[in-house]
């Protein structure tokens, strides 16, 4: 893979995992209780700075960075609305 290709590639992953705040981690308060909040934008963050080295590193590894925000948020909120009661 070229130079580009991995630099744009990082970008987009960057980009991705910034869209994944507002539709999905934000609107988390409406199912989830305040604990559970705070923990997701936790990983969030931590997220964030994986996609932030992936740019400084041009690794076009920063492409999984919103597939695996999307997945654990999936997996918090429906392990929590199965497992310890939270309703929308």
């Amino acid at each position: 893979m070229g130079i580009v290709a991995r630099r744009v590639a990082s970008w987009l992953g960057l980009a991705g995992h910034l869209g994944t705040l507002v539709p999905f981690y934000s609107s988390s308060g409406l199912m989830a209780p305040a604990w559970a909040v705070v923990a997701l934008f936790a990983v969030w963050l931590v997220l964030l700075a994986a996609a932030i080295q992936a740019v400084c590193k041009r690794s076009p590894w920063g492409l999984l960075t919103p597939v695996v925000s999307l997945g654990l948020w999936w997996a918090a909120m429906s392990a929590g609305e199965a497992f310890l009661g939270w309703t929308g």
